[in-house]
Order: C-alpha cells, then sequence, then structure tokens
C-alpha cells in the first residue's frame, strides 16, 4: 500500500535521521518518548508549538484509575463500559481499567506531583458517570499542567530524545512496501531547520492531540485541527468512530459571538458538589438520571442543551456559591482565576456556562499495540481510537489512556527492535513523487468550516442539518479545486495546510455522522431519538476513495 494523498507543499529541503519520531508532546507522546529510550532507541519528538503546549496541559480534573480503597479496576471497567453505551471494545478497556493504576505510580515515578491528604495517600475525588472516589487530581485543578511539567522536565533531561517545536507535520513517507518510513513537515522558524523538510525513521507515533478546531467553540487549544487523523486518512489508514465528538457540557460562556478555544470549567466542580440550575435557580438535572449532575457528560450536555431550547437561551449556569472563598481557592483557583478575569465571580455569582467540543471519541483505529492499519505507523491519546472511549468517553479516562497506550507502544517497539523487526528503510520517492497532491483552501475557509460544524453537526444533529453542512463544505472544495483551475491557488503555508485538514476531518466526520441514524451516546440525531442496537451497534469504519473523498462503511457484526 503506497500514500496516494499529499498537502501541496515543496519538496523537502532538509533531512534527519531517528529511529522512533513521535509527533506530539502531550502525556501519550512523552510517554512513548521516555520509554523507547528506556529501550535503547533514538527518539525525535515533533511538536506544533513549545514543548508544552498541547491540549494535556488543559486537563484540569484529572486522571481516573482505582487506586482507592475498595475501588477495583472492575468497577471502574463498569462505569466505562456504561458511558461507551455499548461501543467500548471490551478488551481494550480492560487493559486501560487493569494496567493504569501502575501506569498512574510509574508518572509519580517519573515527578509528577499529585495532591495528598494529611496521611500522605493521593487525594481522590469523583467526576460525571464515576461510581467511585477515583479521580487523582495536582494543584486542585491543574493536573494537566502537572503532568505536562514533570514530563517535560524529564524529556528535557535526556540527551537521547531529539526536539523539534514548532513543527506542523505534513504527511507520512513509505518505502516500496507500504511501511512507514518517517514523515515530511515544516518548521515555523529560522535556522538549520526552517522551512519543510523530512525525518527519516523506523517507526511513526502519532500523538498529535484532538480536532476541536472543526467547531466553533471548543476546550481545545488553537493547535488541534486534526493534523494526525488527516495524515492518516491520506496516507490510507483506516479511522473510526468519527462522529463520536463529546462536546464538554460546563464551558464558560463568554458571550454569543465567542469564537476558537473556551475556558473549561472542569467536571470536578460538579463532582464536589455545585449544582446545574436555570435563570430562575432550579436544579434541572435532579430526576433526569440517577446521578443528577453527575450523569455521563453526553446526558448532562444533552440536558443543557434542552433546558436551553426551552427557555430560549444560549447559556445555563453552574452554581458552587455554597463552596465558600476559601475552597474555591484551594480546590480550583485556576478555574477561579479564569472566571474572574472574564468577570465572573464564582464565590457570589453562578458561573454562565454552555456545552463546548472537547474530546474526541473516535480517530486512528488502533489494535491493542497501538499498531494502525498502517504498517509501522501507531497512534495514542486522542488522535487515536483504541476502543477504550466507545461512544463516550468516560471523564478523565483520556489522560489515562495516553499513558496505558503511549507505554504498549513503546514496549511493542523495544520487542520488535530486540527482535530485529525495526531494520531501517528506504523511503520510496517514486510513489512519493506521483502522490496525488491536495489543493489548498484559502486561510479564511477555517473560520467557515467551524461555522457550519457547529450549526449542522454539533450537539444537536438532523439529516436536514448534516445535509446543509455537507453542501457547505462540498462548496468550500469545489472553490478550492476552482482557484487550483484558474491558477490562482493558496500558497502552501501553515494556516492553508491546517485548513485542509480541517476541511478533510470536518467531511470525514459528516460523512459518518449523517450515516448512523440513531443516537448513542455523545452522538444526538433529533430525527433518530432512539438507541438502535439491532443496526447500529458496529463500527463505522472511514477511509479515502481514490479521488480522495471520505467514505464509511458499517462494520460486520
Amino acid at each position: 500500500m503506497s500514500v496516494t494523498h499529499r498537502l501541496t507543499a515543496p519538496a523537502p529541503g532538509w533531512t534527519t535521521d531517528t529511529d522512533v519520531v513521535v509527533v506530539g508532546s502531550g502525556v501519550a507522546g512523552l510517554t512513548v518518548a521516555l520509554n523507547v529510550r528506556r529501550a535503547g532507541l533514538r527518539a525525535l519528538v515533533v511538536t506544533k508549538a513549545m514543548l508544552d503546549d498541547g491540549s494535556t496541559r488543559w486537563a484540569q480534573g484529572g486522571v481516573a484509575a482505582a487506586l482507592g480503597e475498595g475501588d477495583t479496576p472492575e468497577q471502574h471497567l463498569a462505569d466505562t463500559l456504561v458511558a461507551g453505551a455499548g461501543l467500548c471494545d471490551g478488551d481494550s478497556v480492560r487493559t486501560l481499567v487493569t494496567e493504569g493504576p501502575d501506569a498512574v505510580r510509574r508518572l509519580i515515578a517519573v515527578g509528577a506531583a499529585f495532591d495528598r491528604g494529611e496521611d500522605g495517600d493521593v487525594l481522590l475525588t469523583r467526576e460525571g458517570g464515576h461510581h467511585r472516589n477515583r479521580i487523582a487530581h495536582a494543584g486542585g485543578d491543574a493536573t494537566g499542567a502537572e503532568i505536562s511539567r514533570a514530563l517535560v522536565e524529564a524529556v528535557r533531561r535526556d540527551p537521547g530524545i531529539e526536539l523539534i517545536e514548532h513543527a506542523l507535520v505534513l504527511d507520512l513517507l513509505t518505502d516500496a512496501d507500504g511501511h512507514a518510513t518517517g514523515l515530511t513537515l515544516h518548521v515555523m522558524g529560522e535556522g538549520q531547520r526552517d522551512g519543510v523538510g523530512a525525518v527519516r525513521a523506523r517507526a511513526v507515533v502519532l500523538a498529535t492531540g484532538g480536532m476541536g478546531q472543526v467547531f466553533s467553540a471548543t476546550t481545545n487549544p488553537a493547535v488541534s485541527t486534526g493534523d494526525g487523523v488527516a495524515l492518516a486518512l491520506r496516507a490510507g489508514a483506516v479511522v473510526t468512530d468519527l462522529e463520536f465528538v463529546q462536546f464538554h457540557p460546563t464551558v464558560l460562556w463568554l458571550g454569543p459571538e465567542a469564537e476558537g478555544q473556551q475556558p473549561l470549567v472542569s467536571e470536578a466542580v460538579r463532582g464536589e458538589g455545585a449544582h446545574l440550575v436555570d435563570a430562575d435557580g432550579v436544579r434541572f438535572m435532579v430526576g433526569q438520571h440517577e446521578l443528577a449532575e453527575l450523569a455521563p457528560r453526553d446526558i448532562v450536555a444533552k440536558a443543557i442543551t434542552r433546558r436551553m431550547q426551552e427557555h430560549g437561551t444560549d447559556h445555563m449556569y453552574l452554581d458552587g456559591r455554597h463552596f465558600g472563598a476559601g475552597m474555591w481557592q484551594r480546590r480550583f483557583p485556576t478555574i477561579l482565576a479564569s472566571c474572574r478575569a472574564h468577570g465572573i465571580d464564582p464565590v457570589t455569582e453562578p458561573i454562565p456556562i454552555s456545552p463546548a467540543a472537547h474530546h474526541a471519541s473516535g480517530g486512528v483505529r488502533t489494535d491493542s499495540r497501538g499498531r494502525t492499519s498502517v504498517p509501522g505507523l501507531y497512534a495514542c491519546g486522542e488522535v487515536a481510537c483504541t476502543g477504550v472511549h466507545g461512544a463516550n468517553r468516560l471523564a478523565s479516562n483520556s489522560l489515562l489512556e495516553g499513558l496505558v497506550f503511549a507505554e504498549r507502544i513503546a514496549a511493542d517497539l523495544a520487542a520488535r527492535h530486540a527482535a530485529g523487526d525495526l531494520p531501517e528503510r528506504v523511503v520510496d520517492v517514486e510513489a512519493a513523487r506521483a502522490a496525488r497532491p491536495v489543493p489548498l483552501p484559502a486561510p479564511e475557509a477555517r473560520a467557515e468550516i467551524q461555522r457550519l460544524m457547529s450549526r449542522g453537526t454539533g450537539v444537536l444533529r438532523s439529516a436536514a442539518s448534516m445535509a446543509a453542512t455537507a453542501e457547505g463544505l462540498a462548496l468550500l472544495s469545489e472553490q478550492t479545486r476552482a482557484a487550483v483551475a484558474e491558477e490562482k491557488p493558496a500558497d502552501p503555508r501553515v494556516e492553508t495546510w491546517e485548513a485542509a485538514n480541517l476541511l478533510l476531518v470536518a467531511d470525514a466526520l459528516v460523512t459518518a455522522a449523517a450515516q448512523r441514524e440513531e443516537t448513542r451516546g455523545c452522538h444526538w440525531r433529533e430525527d433518530f431519538p432512539e438507541r438502535d442496537d439491532a443496526h447500529w451497534q458496529r463500527h463505522l469504519i472511514t477511509t479515502l476513495t481514490a479521488s480522495g473523498g471520505p467514505v464509511s462503511t458499517l462494520e460486520e457484526p
């Protein structure tokens, strides 16, 4: 299998070599890099911004693991399966919950400092969908920042890990057998590695994070433009469950015109007892679910959206005034500061909130060792679909997934290296030249893609709304092709490459979501409001056709 589609880009002007190239510097990517180094392999980490600027640092809630007295992996498994609404891979979930506690302990050994009680034990709290206190947190609500700090420091101490910051990954390189042999990338800066270059490697690991920027309002940072999923699709890889995008129920509402990354108000705030209320102060989650405000995220997001529709408003409220100033400062200092920076004081007033795109449960399909359908290409973290999350991710399982499956990828690479199964490979230059170039949209297409996706394929979906989204995306593609035909193409640069990735990912997501005619997990169809296990308790597999368009097929039962 050879790569048939590539972004329009200049030929690489420089080349470097390593054993394993890791794309992404969140918990998943850095864990892979540190662990392959222990096996004696060289690692090169490519990251789009600075080393600590990925999604991990924004994670407020914590890491879920059965660390507490009375808790067990079996109980964690049960909660995960319920949240996943019938589409979790049971073996993957069992791997997550059984290997998770030791993975967290190894993270602590690396240097991550979790909050502890007077007895010295790690403090554990609850979040939505969990029946036990099993969320380990750091700095109150700064867990991601602490994990990122510890891993970044460990990576910087290791001279065997090379770093390329401010680099946007472009496309996969393969040999004549279709095995990954590296990648092309563009470095945004000046110096020895400037512009488009190539990294040759024995294996490639995608840990690029999510694709939240495909929507107008998201908790994801600006760099989360679906680059890994887009690269994988162009490389011929299988992606799965793209329709299941989790919308976090409680994101700080900044007004009807707000776009881009929005401040998150962690699930942990509800875990500590904050209430969801409407403008009249009525707690509308009571009676909706046995866990009320701590129901799984899809249920809470739907309830908030329904209430907003009933009241004709675009936000609800989260009331934590009963916490008092001391608890806000001690337990949620980051959220408190963020709210106050936007003119809201949670100590004295309810916080205006609304759902926003948060986490992609689907992504590049992998097996239990992180291997994708393309030989030599691995994926972990949010860019991957391990089967752990199913149709709806359980709160705080994402950091754990990054840890566990990153360690598994590293273990697989170490075993292959020891067995002589990671030889140096030769890039198939002719195949790379023959690949069809993907035309680049104008930079302003990004805002239009986000508008179309939020309007028609957001929390609420229907055949009509998604058809409108698909029509708008098709028009953008047509305009892009017309500009190329008229010899007025957009210049190859970061903004146009990101727009091309967003357009492809949006198209693939809508293709899958329009096909799934049921409501399941975080995929909510107004025209098909019921879950239909008889027809739809299966996965949708998305690939690219020869012409470069996405097609989704229902997995065989």
